[in-house]
């Protein structure tokens, strides 16, 4: 049976976990790497609902990007998400920046892939930023993105209608708008951006579309489940559906 010491360990064959930025904290966060598991529930955020559903599901481990530990723990509530998989001894596998940097199979890859982009590079400059190529116009690449991350809604703007080169920095991106620019980028594809960064963005004459944190990072979520059962055919990786960032648009 497959431990998670194994799914550790093809992690590190596209994703290895010293990759990752040093303000992260990726890899086994809850539980032991010898634990066999036969069922495993991967999303975008380990929640409270994810807990409950993985519970239902009998998954042993629940896999996310977003590390269900971030700070350091100066007290554990009986209702805190950390306490409860522990008390339902669900383990948590935390895989972040080491697999948004990725250069063969991470979040921003398949992000790429999911809009069309060819020719797709990681960046030297800026964080967790790629470059791809396609050539078409804002607004017909606006709706590209809508319709095929299965968005609600967007923003975006038409500083720059021609589009050849498309940065990509998913989930809170915006801080790349000035790396994307200089890397030739005529426009941003990203999750977060704040105020000073559009406004930055319009000085240098490259538009921007913001897709929303979740949408452009649970793009991974249903590839990597593929690319786990693969390699692990005696494991069932199931995508939660109930972890969402429950956005409405009006």
């Amino acid at each position: 049976m497959t431990t998670i010491k194994d799914i550790l360990e093809f992690f590190e064959e596209f994703a290895p976990v010293d990759t990752a930025m040093d303000f992260d904290n990726c890899g086994l966060l809850i539980g032991s790497k010898n634990k066999p598991v036969s069922r495993v529930l991967v999303a975008l955020d380990i929640t409270n609902e994810v807990v409950d559903e993985a519970d239902r599901l009998g998954a042993e481990l629940i896999l996310s990007h977003h590390p269900v530990i971030f700070n350091a723990i100066k007290k554990l509530d009986s209702s805190s998400v950390p306490y409860r998989l522990a008390e339902k001894n669900i383990s948590a596998v935390c895989m972040h920046t080491n697999l948004d940097l990725s250069e063969s199979f991470g979040v921003n890859l398949c992000l790429a892939n999911a809009v069309g982009l060819k020719n797709t590079r990681l960046c030297k400059s800026g964080e967790c930023l790629f470059m791809g190529e396609l050539d078409t116009d804002i607004e017909s690449f606006a709706k590209t993105v809508k319709t095929n991350l299965n968005c609600s809604g967007l923003r975006y703007t038409n500083v720059k209608n021609e589009i050849h080169k498309v940065a990509v920095s998913s989930g809170a991106g915006g801080s790349n708008v000035e790396s994307a620019f200089y890397e030739g980028g005529d426009v941003l594809l990203t999750g977060e951006i704040k105020h000073h960064e559009i406004l930055l963005a319009n000085e240098l004459g490259i538009s921007i579309v913001d897709a929303g944190h979740f949408k452009t990072e649970d793009i991974v979520i249903s590839p990597l489940c593929r690319k786990l059962s693969e390699r692990f055919g005696n494991t069932c990786f199931t995508k939660s559906e109930v972890c969402n960032d429950k956005i409405k648009y009006i």
